[in-house]
């Protein structure tokens, strides 16, 4: 009886065994749901699958975890396993989570990432992604994330939680009274260091205005050796009213260049004289167009390299020393130099440590450089150069002024919740279109991050 009963219980024992081991498994299926990765990014900056536990181990984690708090930027990375789902997977993991922010995921040993526009441009992933292809996850994420960190804008949410001294925010009444008299005894001495500061400050202005006043004058005068060039005269043969617009546009440009320059009393008022030169040669390149009978020129950029080059003609890959490649603007005559391995003609400046270009050259060079490239492109172009790390500071606005692209806070907000009220188009694409490095197992598709500027 006792051996029938036990042949009997073998089918049913193994069922047991058979529903027990779904059981378990179902939650580590769940695990890797969006809605439970957008769920923990919610509460911290980095999520690694179970599955995925031998990328990026906890400390590890909790590493790259403080170094994004710390700087108090909506980063958002995933670690997730290699056959992961990647059908609209940025998209789905934005819209899970719900914040303002900058999405990276390693999947396997491929990497991607996607941000919300008035986060971090387009462009600036794009560059960021390509400069880390290749690495070992620790490395990449790290990489990845300290490059990003000084590049794009917005702040933290407040979903992950201020630092915390662990007394529960309470300030005790000794504290208040000792603050109190610490107050009272050091107002006179703070308000001495205020004015010193203040002073010091305006001095530093002072100084640094008056270096970017040669490197300006150089760019006035190159621009009216330009107008002086061509020759052109409104009564010549062959000149109609669209020619006669073109130069009275570069004409206008030309004197309000000048007439801002002189007016300029702080670095931050440069903006406008290089934004002036950038307008009148455009209009110079299209008078010569006009003149020559050629097409009219693309509206874009000027060159990267110097933008007394005028206005650029295509995008081209380059390499800074010590840097990531990145995609930058460039005249005819660079893009021919850097496609037969030549060095591209640099604008150099004077500095305290002799010639050096003008992106290494000091946070001065900021307004200088956002006049030239506006609507969003300094991001991308000065990743990892000393002009970059100085104009992702806190500090750099208040001295030098915002409204350069994505740096800083400048009015780009992160952080913030907007659940499923974002520019999907930000996230579009299949996964590995990010860095337009090809793979990506659903097609690889660029969306908007496989474009140049």
């Amino acid at each position: 009886m006792k051996a029938v009963i036990r042949t009997r219980s073998l089918p049913g024992l193994l069922l047991a065994l058979l529903l027990a081991a779904l059981t378990m498994a179902s939650p580590a299926a769940a695990d890797t749901g969006v809605s439970t990765i957008g769920d923990a990014l919610r509460k911290s900056p980095v999520y690694v699958d179970p599955s995925a536990s031998a990328q990026l181990s906890t400390a590890d984690a909790e590493a790259l975890a403080k170094r994004i708090k710390d700087a108090d930027k909506p980063v958002f990375v995933a670690v997730l396993p290699a056959d992961y789902p990647t059908a609209n997977l940025f998209t789905n993991l934005r819209t899970a989570t719900g914040i303002t922010g900058l999405y990276a995921i390693r999947l396997g040993d491929r990497f991607d990432a996607r941000a919300d526009s008035r986060v971090l441009s387009n462009a600036a992933v794009k560059n960021l992604v390509s400069s880390v292809q290749g690495e070992d996850a620790k490395t990449q994420l790290t990489d990845f994330t300290n490059r990003a960190l000084a590049s794009m804008g917005g702040s933290a949410p407040a979903s992950w939680g201020g630092s915390s001294d662990g007394g529960g925010g309470g300030v005790s009444g000794t504290a208040l009274i000792v603050a109190g008299g610490v107050l009272v005894a050091g107002g006179a001495g703070a308000y001495t260091l205020v004015r010193r500061s203040r002073r010091r400050r305006e001095e530093e202005q002072r100084a640094a205005l008056d270096k970017l006043r040669v490197v300006v004058d150089e760019d006035i005068t190159a621009f009216g050796e330009e107008l002086d060039r061509l020759e052109f005269h409104p009564s010549e043969p062959g000149a109609d009213d669209a020619m006669r617009a073109d130069y009275e546009r570069a004409l206008d440009a030309y004197e309000q260049a000048k007439s801002y320059m002189a007016a300029a009393t702080k670095p931050e008022d440069v903006r406008s004289v290089t934004q002036a030169q950038e307008d009148g040669r455009f209009s110079l390149a299209q008078l010569a167009a006009r003149r020559e009978g050629r097409p009219l020129p693309e509206r874009r950029a000027p060159c990267f390299f110097d933008p007394r080059h005028g206005p650029s003609i295509a995008d081209a890959t380059w390499t800074p020393s010590g840097g990531a490649p990145r995609e930058v603007p460039v005249c005819a005559a660079d893009r021919a130099r850097l496609a037969d391995g030549r060095d591209p003609m640099i604008r150099e400046v004077d500095t305290d440590y002799g010639r050096r270009p003008y992106w290494d050259a000091g946070p001065a060079y900021g307004p200088w450089a956002g006049g030239y490239f506006g609507g969003g492109l300094l991001p991308g172009l000065l990743v990892g150069t000393v002009l970059g790390s100085m104009m992702s500071t806190p500090s750099y606005a208040s001295d030098y002024g915002t409204g350069y692209g994505d740096f800083g806070s400048g009015g780009y907000d992160g952080g913030d919740v907007s659940g499923a009220n974002f520019d999907s188009d930000d996230f579009s694409g299949g996964f590995g279109g990010g860095g337009d490095f090809g793979g990506g197992g659903d097609g690889g598709g660029g969306g908007d991050f496989g474009g140049g500027f």
